[in-house]
């Protein structure tokens, strides 16, 4: 049995806003030993989730990939060859050269996301795009629609103090799952249940674990968030609930915005969202008379196509009470805009060329398949480099990106930790370190902190190289493609992070270890807005100037406002613009977040797969089940003209008649037909600056 040599810190890496700051159990083998979170951080306050306290069963899984492959046989036959880490490198390099010389530079796509939130091993991609004028990939996936619709009302992607949830009198956990996702959330809204008696309220679409905490449980239709909104601020200035000093000071336009919700009533919204009259009266009046009402406001309701307009229409019910004024209340989604981190030059900013262009990540599909319009005018793509993401897995119109990535002229590299469902289709295979492996630093868009995460064990070596970091594998890229002279790309993660810190004026890496993390969390005044929203105006907007309002959001200029424009209303509003259900398609499709999975990271460990027994399911309710002639744990096919997959039933009376729920990015492989849930999902683009519907899909079920 090996000791528990020494704690060392970390953050968690994952795509999650909470960015936990961690204690590591170091034995003296070497190797980690349990996760927990750090007591003396502020936010985190001691609590992680299960998975990642489970991190060892990923890190010493049996299936980690340790050595480099180059495929064989037939592209997703699995017919691999082991080489020197060197040998691969110098494939990848004599590919991207032959593309360039064929169609031009950007002919070479670059792609990534967030499978680490690291500012060098998630950054360092972006300066080999930029030096070699590769395209360029515009991030669409998560942030987009819920950024947007933030920003347009406040002016920035900031807001009040999550911590204050702890000390407010009724939290609204508005269109996420935080018991699934940010478990932090839910650590400070328990104490204030605990220590103030506050109400917690969960406004989704289904029952969840999270809806499963709450005091008031409100399940409507997706995507029609706006509505109820709507229905709750003309009760609020109907029953004189309204802070009129308030707004008359802070917002732009309160008498448009009461005259134009004079005719949204909760009779009008009860048709549209499926809730009683009664729920949305109580549900105002216990908003309204609690002044220390704290509005958490998720990702999940934007993840329509009117998810950004859903998102600036829950917002501005604070707006309208006043919220802003008190501690422990107001509203919250992100902390983007708070942190000074300069990441300009990991980034290669400065190596940048105006006008390359830019593609959109999630119509990845389209691309590969030659769609003019998602080109954009430019040559095909015949050369990728992917880190830290799965895209075969978890991007929409999933049979358009599979045959994207079989053609034969599409040359795919992948730096992995796992044999994904992309890796098993690339050419060849690049094994990845983990996140306690190399040094890096993370900020958590859910709190306040930039959190250091320094190296805290070593990664496995073998005779072919054993797994490299991203910094590794782009460095000796980019020394193959003629770059090898420039400084830039001769740095350590050290060194590069000394370079961040002491630009952003932190210090060094050395003095930022001493003090684990830096809260920079504003004073009360400037997170709450009390010095004036960011507009330059300084005020609130409840008409939003949906197309010419610059946000950490919007796409790059060339690319022009995505979406159907034609749905942004004047005030806060419903925009019935969602995937409709219809004779042939009677029922609405989300893909929610599954509690022991993290997009599709850690659906390779068995701990998260038995908690998530075993296998992919469709929650049904049974009412619906029962017209379809089907029984718990059938086989069933769900499609649409997108594609069907394969799934077996779950019965649940926890959502709505005509709506289901699929939890979890489970890998293709474990659908019956091979196909995953986002074979279903459209990548339509949400007005006005991206983003992709994915809990907004019709479709149609039929028994086997």
């Amino acid at each position: 049995m090996n000791i528990i040599a020494k704690t060392g810190h970390s953050a968690c890496p994952h795509d999650c806003p909470s960015t936990c700051a961690l204690d590591v159990e170091i034995k003296d083998d070497g190797k980690i030993g349990r996760l927990r979170g750090s007591a003396d951080n502020s936010y985190t306050d001691g609590v992680i989730c299960a998975k990642v306290a489970r991190y060892a069963e990923r890190m010493y899984h049996p299936d980690r990939l340790l050595k480099p492959l180059i495929r064989k046989g037939d592209k997703g036959a699995g017919d691999w060859q082991e080489v020197q880490f060197d040998d691969a490198l110098d494939v990848i390099a004599e590919k991207f050269i032959q593309a360039e010389q064929l169609y031009g530079s950007e002919t070479i796509w670059p792609y990534f996301y967030a499978g680490t939130m690291g500012q060098v091993q998630l950054n360092s991609i972006k300066r080999l795009t930029h030096a070699k004028r590769y395209s360029i990939m515009h991030g669409t996936i998560c942030i987009t629609p819920a950024w947007t619709g933030f920003a347009m009302g406040t002016g920035a992607v900031r807001g009040s103090d999550p911590r204050e949830m702890a000390i407010s009198d009724c939290v609204v956990i508005w269109g996420t799952n935080p018991v699934s996702t940010q478990i932090n959330v839910m650590t400070h809204a328990i104490k204030a249940r605990k220590t103030r008696g506050a109400k917690i309220v969960v406004v989704d679409i289904y029952d969840s674990p999270t809806m499963k905490q709450a005091d008031h449980k409100i399940i409507l239709k997706p995507g029609t968030d706006g509505a109820l909104a709507c229905a709750i601020m003309h009760v609020l200035f109907r029953d004189g609930l309204a802070d009129w000093e308030y707004m008359n000071q802070y917002a732009d336009d309160p008498k448009g915005l009461e005259a134009h919700l004079k005719d949204k009533t909760p009779e009008w919204a009860s048709e549209i969202t499926g809730l009683a009259v009664s729920e949305i009266e109580e549900l105002a009046k216990l908003i309204g008379n609690t002044k220390r009402t704290f509005l958490r406001l998720g990702y999940g309701f934007t993840r329509q196509r009117n998810g950004a307009v859903n998102m600036h229409a829950a917002l501005s019910i604070a707006t309208v009470l006043g919220l802003w004024k008190y501690e422990g209340a107001g509203a919250f989604h992100n902390n983007a805009e708070i942190f000074s981190l300069d990441t300009s030059y990991v980034q290669g900013q400065h190596l940048a060329t105006p006008n390359m262009r830019n593609m959109d990540q999630s119509k990845l599909g389209r691309i590969l398949m030659g769609d003019d319009d998602a080109l954009y005018g430019g040559p095909p793509v015949t050369a990728m480099l992917i880190q830290n993401t799965n895209p075969m897995n978890v991007c929409p119109e999933q049979r358009l990106v599979r045959q994207g990535f079989l053609r034969d002229d599409l040359f795919t590299a992948v730096h992995e930790q796992f044999m994904t469902d992309t890796a098993k289709l690339a050419d060849v295979v690049l094994p990845a370190t983990m996140f306690l492996e190399h040094d890096d630093i993370y900020k958590g868009g859910g709190n306040q902190h930039v959190t250091l995460g320094a190296k805290q064990v070593e990664p496995p070596v073998n005779e072919l190289g054993g797994p490299q970091e991203n910094l590794y594998v782009i460095d000796e890229l980019a020394k193959r493609l003629g770059l090898g002279d420039r400084p830039e790309f001769n740095m350590s993660a050290r060194q590069h992070l000394d370079r961040i810190l002491n630009d952003s004026g932190y210090g060094s890496f050395d003095d930022f270890e001493e003090r684990k993390w830096i809260d920079e969390q504003p004073d009360f005044e400037t997170s709450n807005y009390l010095n004036g929203f960011a507009h330059a105006d300084g005020k609130f907007r409840f008409k939003p100037k949906w197309r010419n309002t610059r946000t950490t959001a919007n796409p790059p200029e060339q690319m022009g406002l995505q979406g159907d424009l034609d749905i942004l209303p004047q005030f806060p509003d419903y925009a019935a613009s969602s995937e409709v259900a219809d004779d042939a398609h009677p029922f609405r499709l989300a893909t929610s977040p599954a509690r022991a999975f993290l997009n599709s990271t850690f659906a390779q460990t068995k701990s998260s797969i038995k908690q998530e027994r075993g296998r992919p399911e469709l929650k049904l309710h049974p009412e619906d089940a029962a017209k379809l002639g089907v029984s718990e744990g059938e086989l069933i096919i769900v499609g649409n003209s997108r594609g069907e997959i394969s799934v077996h039933v779950t019965l649940f009376e926890g959502v709505r008649r005509g709506v289901v729920i699929q939890e979890g990015l489970w890998p293709n492989s474990t659908f019956v037909n091979g196909e995953g849930i986002n074979t279903l999902v459209g990548a339509d683009t949400i007005a006005p600056n991206g983003g992709v519907g994915f809990h907004d899909t019709k479709v149609w079920i039929r028994a086997v």
